[in-house]
């Protein structure tokens, strides 16, 4: 088992990484759902392990799956019969509802800003933050004028000083040293 989740490891992840750029993460579970239960059909088992060309095989599973599968979700299968991967994705599949449950979880990103921040201010900085960690965000603003100008946001490990309060700390460190 260890050995296929190894193999599966970089689909899943390339397939979640895509599912999360695209807003798409719900729509690949089901898809990845469907396509791992049809290469565990019996009948479809023994074609997967046979010598069919991987094209052939691509073609013939993306025609089993029919509408389940989307443009891009018909790609991940051509590759992965390309590189006769097929077998493996139930581990992806697998794979791919772990990495969405944890990225279900939601993140607090403490944002200090100079001054108070508008609506679409707040949701830029949630958007960016949702792709840089791959996670929900849920955001806790507040204002200290103390920074003049810019923001810091502090989400788990992650802290980004963009204040010139920061900027200015820097400076100094820089120039006594």
């Amino acid at each position: 088992m260890a050995e296929l989740t190894t193999i599966a490891r970089p689909y899943a992840k390339a397939a979640f990484d895509f599912a999360v750029e695209k807003q798409a993460v719900d729509s690949w579970a089901e898809m990845l759902g469907f396509a791992a239960l049809v290469s565990e059909n019996e009948t479809m088992r023994p074609l997967l392990a046979g010598s069919m060309a991987s094209s052939a095989l691509a073609k013939l599973f993306i025609d089993v799956c029919g509408e389940q599968l989307n443009e891009h979700g018909q790609n991940l299968i051509k590759v992965m019969a390309e590189n006769g991967r097929l077998e493996v994705l139930p581990a992806v599949a697998q794979l791919f509802a772990e990495y969405r449950l944890e990225w279900a979880k939601e993140v607090e990103a403490d944002v200090v800003s100079a001054t108070e921040l508008s609506d679409a201010q707040q949701q830029q900085i949630g958007v960016s933050l949702e792709k840089r960690l791959a996670r929900k965000v849920k955001l806790n603003c507040s204002v200290d004028a103390g920074l003049i100008a810019g923001v810091i946001i502090k989400a788990g490990d992650l802290v980004i000083d963009g204040s010139v309060s920061g900027k200015l700390a820097r400076l100094s460190d820089k120039l006594q040293s």
